[in-house]
């Protein structure tokens, strides 16, 4: 590994801190929760690895959450260690209200489900708030590994990851060592890796695959991407669109030892597309299409969804992912990378994506859009997502959202086309070109230029609620 400053990690040492780490959280039964708060980076690696290794199955700490939602996440997973940084520590202790004033919303990691005992282990150095009697990481990785991994088989749940929502009723994904090592399998299929290879990511679930091949795995850090890529001569990197746009935006080009150019966690839009093969004409560029509960499904380069005109292609499904589309065009999706289920309820056999798609003629899945984004006027069904690529391909324009304002005089929906300009935007070419790319029905009622779309959450996702009350406050 490479971390974000640069220093090293061999293969030896890392092996050797799991090891150590896992000897060292006693009492660890396979499943038992490890409330984990550890920041990207070699600490959170070996940590993590660690648990898992033990027994444990990590619950990933939050600091967006609203006080009962974490209260709620926590007493579904009944947390028997907690893993955590020791500057978390102090925010969510001494510090509290200072970090809430900031927004950032913390378990008490003292004591996170009062009268439920845990055990504690801090990366850093030791700053107030952290638990007397808490276990230090830095002196755990330099004792002398005991003890063997716990032998749970690939059945062991390792992470539960819950998906959004500000219910008090959290669902918790569980993925299971197998449905991990499922996922790294199907993704190290579709994107070869091998030793030699430097694989630039934050992202575990690339991580990973990148350690089983035995790649280097480079962690980002503080410099420009394009800075850190060739420091690193990295041959791979992921990033996530929204971001990879504003990069590009800075330094137009990328290295050349990048072989591999991936982009996930969100749509990649044309424009972000055509900058990114600009940037590096030299590597295969890659869209992968995933979701919490079934890591990858489908990967797509940016040459073919750039060709494709009706909607998003997604690519075809990896070998073994078994895909169905209801009557209603939702995707489901199983297959051996699969979520075991949600915590608490049955077993998952598939998952349903909330996604609309088909299937064109070469078995390819082409996204339609959200099912709760789908707009109703005048009786005719109008699914943004197979849309939106083809007029965000236009020239001058960065990015294209369609968006339903419901008019509380009929209860009919006015369908706005919301557009982000680009260089040498042209609003007339635009409303020339529209007949030719949208069905009638699903021709905008006006067309609105904004400066920016509006984004939410870690991966800069499309807020249409936002953009919805934006363009609706716009209206004339």
């Amino acid at each position: 590994m490479i971390d974000g400053r640069g220093r090293t990690l061999t293969y030896g040492e890392l092996r050797r801190r799991v090891l150590a780490v896992a000897g060292a959280m006693t009492g660890l039964r396979a499943g038992d929760g490890v409330l984990f708060a550890v920041r990207p980076g070699p600490d959170a690696v070996t940590s993590a690895l660690g648990a898992v290794a033990a027994g444990g199955m990590l619950v990933l700490a939050d600091p967006g959450l609203a006080p009962g939602v974490a209260a709620a996440r926590l007493a579904l997973t009944r947390p028997r260690w907690v893993v955590a940084d020791s500057l978390v520590y102090t925010l969510s202790g001494p510090l509290r209200r200072l970090a809430r004033r900031r927004g950032l919303h913390l378990p008490h990691l003292r004591d996170p489900l009062p009268g439920h005992p845990v055990n504690h282990l801090y990366a850093g150095r030791r700053l107030p708030g952290v638990p007397r009697g808490a276990l230090s990481l830095r002196a755990v990785e330099r004792a002398t590994p005991h003890g063997h991994p716990a032998d749970a088989g690939f059945a062991q749940p390792a992470v539960v990851a819950f998906t959004s929502g500000t219910t008090g009723s959290p669902r918790g994904v569980v993925h299971t060592r197998g449905s991990l090592a499922e996922g790294s399998a199907l993704f190290r299929a579709a994107v070869p890796l091998g030793e030699g290879d430097v694989v630039h990511t934050d992202q575990l679930m690339l991580g990973l695959p990148a350690l089983m091949a035995g790649a280097t795995w480079s962690l980002p850090g503080s410099r420009p991407l394009a800075d850190e890529l060739a420091a690193r001569r990295a041959t791979h990197a992921f990033c996530v669109p929204v971001r990879l746009d504003r990069a590009l935006r800075e330094r137009p080009a990328l290295p050349a030892t990048l072989r591999c150019l991936l982009l996930g966690t969100a749509p990649s839009p044309p424009a972000v597309l055509r900058r990114a093969r600009s940037a590096a004409p030299h590597a295969e560029i890659l869209s992968v299409y995933a979701m919490t509960e079934a890591l990858p499904i489908a990967v797509a380069s940016a040459e073919q969804k750039l060709a494709c005109r009706d909607g998003d292609l997604l690519g075809p499904p990896l070998p073994g992912v078994a895909v169905r589309i209801a009557e209603d065009g939702e995707l489901f999706v199983s297959g051996p990378q699969l979520a075991r289920g949600y915590l608490g309820e049955p077993p998952l056999r598939e998952v349903a994506t909330g996604d609309l798609a088909r299937l064109d003629e070469h078995g390819r899945l082409v996204l339609l859009g959200r099912r709760k984004d789908m707009i109703l006027r005048d009786g005719f069904n109008i699914y943004p997502g197979l849309y939106e690529p083809a007029v965000a391909a236009l020239p001058g324009v960065a990015e294209a959202a369609i968006v339903g304002v419901p008019d509380p005089g009929t209860g009919d929906e006015e369908v706005v086309l919301a557009l982000v300009a680009d260089e040498g935007f042209d609003p007339a070419a635009v409303r020339r070109a529209l007949p030719d790319l949208l069905d009638a029905g699903a021709l905008p009622d006006r067309i609105t230029v904004v400066e920016a779309f509006p984004r939410g959450g870690r991966n800069g996702k499309l807020d249409r609620a936002r953009l919805r009350d934006a363009v609706a406050e716009a209206r004339p």
